[in-house]
């Protein structure tokens, strides 16, 4: 059965893709509470209405070992990608000890706003 891991450390959040087709990609790395977790990942909360803050939760999970391990932070790592919605300004991924936000950044926005100062 899936958990989530102790503590969040770092979430990068970015936009690959095109205008047209852009994809939210968000990769986090977290402290796992003992060695030898498998499948570890980021699941999206799914929402019925878009948050009013525009942020998209994540999970950080993974599967704890069914058998002795050692009792010592481990370091775990998860990345996710799927369509951006247009509501979407953040993110923000849990851990049981904490959670880290990063904000989402249009790549193509960068180079309309230099043309612009142009």
């Amino acid at each position: 059965m899936s958990e989530l891991v102790r503590e969040i450390v770092e979430v990068n959040a970015s936009i690959d893709g095109d205008e047209e087709n852009p994809l939210l990609v968000v990769e986090a790395e977290g402290l796992a509470p003992t060695a030898g977790w498998a499948n570890v990942r980021l699941d999206p909360h799914v929402y019925i209405t878009p948050p009013d803050d525009g942020v998209q939760d994540f999970d950080l999970v993974g599967d704890r070992p069914s058998g002795d391990a050692a009792e010592v932070l481990s370091e775990v790592e998860a990345a996710w990608e799927g369509p951006l919605e247009d509501w979407v300004i953040g993110v923000r991924v849990h851990a049981v000890d904490n959670l880290i936000e990063d904000e989402v950044y249009e790549p193509w926005d960068e180079d309309d706003d230099a043309s612009e100062a142009a």
